[in-house]
């Protein structure tokens, strides 16, 4: 289903065109852009979630909200920050480079791409709906048995837990599919797999990770779905049942899930760290056999969140080891990045302060996070403040602080502005002091026994003074994150214009305009070696070689904009609130209209029928540039 691309003069549209032209999208990088508004959107809403919590434990004593709301808060916050904000920032960079990097003009499946995005959107709204109706999720992001039993929770607020998910797992694991086959199958020619960026490698690794650790969730959810509604005993005892069994089918999910969420923050690092040192990225070969090796560990190390259960002697060693193990491929990262910087021309910027952060941050969450290695450690650990502290050190610290970079880093590709580098570095130096304020006494808190999922203490306990330590900081961190929402709307408002290339970057996406035309590119490049338009440009300076084209020399065919992959996803939604109120007609109307959208999907037209959408005229001689982007 393709579209002649190339324009050569077009009228002003208007609003409600121009809101039907991102409804109906499948332009890569306009998806890329939803997804990133969407998740940042979130983000915001999740802080909040997180500021009632600290401020609930403010003081001791506090009845600030109730201990349900409070359930709910602490449980949603999670859920957010995990499905609704790391896991779609990720997938915004993805989108909006991973073509650009490996020289394609989209990605595989395009309708398939928006249809990923529509899923996300309306599963999130779906789950948010229940924190709206006061029914939200109570039973912590892990949701263990059996506390989802009808017994423990008799409302609909696990029922929200287990549709949404689904409907959010449908669509990780649909750009997870579209991201392994576009970058298999569309690389630019001579772009091996050991010439591709480092941060093309780490989402094609993540993609494998979430084709193989969704199903396991999925599975669960299914069967917690059919205890809840079908009187089935997946995870009743009392029946024979067993409830360990949804925390390994949770946690062969859940570990894996921890490198969904850092390997894309690993390749965002390894981007920015060469390009504001003007250093090839340090061990490049390493860096891609580590990743491979944290992926395939990540598999082996789920029951290391089970010590307490009580596996036994054997599975504790086992698990421990692994975890051990997995150290390994991490701390290879870490000094491949020093590694990097050591010796560099340096230039201080906002995304190198992120990306430095980074490091620093993201090694004290590892450093803590293999004490949990020793099973009587983590005895003493689990469950406390400790652990809370680390995985916001690995997921703040790691995930959230090199995402944060990426934008400063790739927003002049992605908008055509310059944000405020100034402001920029004024909010990494607040975020960097803030979030240690707020974090880093958690550590002591949970050495000192205060547990993870508390409503509120005593004044005797002895953890007042750290308690509001944190909240303050974590009050500041909220502010401090404005900072970025004013760089960017006065960015886009007024900001600097981007040049092409404004950071002398090395990889393919800085070679062409800013923001990038539809089409990316108006040849697709042809790639010697890694870091190719490094090379290129210093054979452009020494008159070796040409600019690349900023125009085409012919019609450049891209996918037409389809609004079906919005129907479908939302037919599948219908069906999932359906279920949630268990109103069965409307589950059967949602799927008759999924079945419905996926025929009317695999019917559309892979070619306009009608005048071309957008044309210009080829330059004499030449011939048409075609790219098979249908699905």
């Amino acid at each position: 289903m393709t579209q002649p691309a190339v324009t050569l003069e077009r009228r002003q549209p208007s609003l409600g065109s121009t809101i039907w032209s991102w409804i109906t999208t499948v332009d890569h990088k306009r998806i890329g852009i939803l997804y990133l508004f969407t998740s940042l959107s979130f983000f915001f809403v999740a802080g909040a979630l997180a500021l009632v919590i600290r401020a609930q434990l403010a003081v001791p004593d506090n009845t600030l909200v109730s201990p349900d709301a409070y359930n709910q808060v602490f449980t949603m916050h999670g859920l957010m920050m995990i499905f609704l904000v790391a896991m779609p920032l990720n997938a915004a960079f993805f989108n909006i480079l991973v073509p650009l990097m490996i020289g394609a003009r989209d990605v595989a499946f395009p309708r398939l791409n928006a249809f990923s995005y529509w899923a996300y959107l309306f599963g999130s709204i779906l789950l948010l709906t229940s924190l709206a109706l006061g029914e939200a999720p109570n039973a912590g992001w892990f949701a263990y048995a059996n506390l989802t039993s009808e017994t423990f929770s008799p409302g609909r607020n696990l029922d929200f837990y287990t549709m949404s998910l689904q409907v959010l797992g449908v669509s990780s694991l649909a750009s997870a599919l579209n991201f392994f086959v576009t970058i298999v199958n569309m690389r630019a020619p001579g772009m091996t797999m050991l010439r591709m960026p480092l941060f093309v490698w780490m989402t094609f690794i993540t993609s494998v990770l979430m084709l193989l650790a969704f199903p396991p969730l999925t599975i669960g959810l299914i069967e917690l779905m059919f205890d809840r509604y079908f009187g089935t005993v997946f995870y009743q005892p009392a029946a024979a049942g067993d409830p360990v069994l949804w925390q390994h089918l949770f946690w062969i999910f859940g570990h894996p899930e921890v490198y969904i969420l850092i390997l894309p923050a690993f390749g965002v690092i390894s981007e920015i760290l060469p390009t504001f040192s003007r250093k090839p990225l340090f061990g490049y070969p390493f860096m891609v056999y580590s990743g491979i090796a944290i992926a395939f560990l990540s598999f082996g190390v789920w029951a290391h969140h089970m010590f307490a259960v009580g596996l036994g002697a054997i599975p504790n060693s086992v698990f421990g080891t692994t975890t051990m193990l997995i150290a390994i491929p991490t701390g290879v990262k870490i000094f491949n990045w020093l590694g990097t910087l050591w010796g560099g021309s340096i230039r201080i910027t906002a995304p190198l302060l992120f990306a430095v952060g980074f490091v620093g941050m993201f090694t004290i969450g590892g450093i803590s996070g293999v004490m949990h290695a020793s099973v009587p450690v983590d005895y003493w650990q689990t469950d406390t403040y400790f652990v809370v502290a680390h995985f916001h050190y690995v997921l703040f610290g790691g995930t959230i602080m090199a995402l944060l970079g990426g934008i400063y880093y790739w927003f002049p590709k992605i908008f055509g502005r310059m944000l405020n580098d100034r402001l920029g570095q004024v909010h990494f130096w607040l975020t960097l002091i803030f979030f240690n304020v707020t974090f880093f006494p958690m550590h002591f808190l949970g050495v000192d026994g205060m547990p993870r999922r508390i409503f509120t203490y005593a004044s005797g306990m002895g953890w007042d003074l750290w308690n509001m330590v944190e909240t303050v900081g974590a009050f500041g961190l909220g502010l401090s994150m404005l900072l970025l929402v004013y760089n960017v709307v006065t960015s886009l408002r007024s900001g600097e214009r981007a040049k092409a290339d404004p950071w002398d970057g090395r990889t393919l996406e800085w070679s062409i305009p800013s923001p990038p035309p539809e089409y990316n590119f108006a040849e697709i490049p042809h790639v010697r070696g890694r870091d190719d338009w490094w090379r290129r440009k210093q054979e452009i300076a020494d008159g070796s070689a040409q600019p690349p084209a900023t125009q085409p020399k012919a019609p450049i065919e891209l996918p037409l904009p389809s609004y079906v992959p919005l129907l479908a996803s939302l037919s599948l939604t219908i069906a999932a609130a359906g279920m949630v109120w268990q109103v069965y007609p409307v589950v059967g109307i949602g799927l008759a209209l999924l079945l419905m959208s996926l025929v009317a999907w695999a019917l559309e037209p892979n070619h306009p029928t009608g005048p071309a959408h957008h044309s210009a005229q080829p330059q004499p001689g030449s011939q048409p540039i075609q790219q098979p982007t249908s699905d």
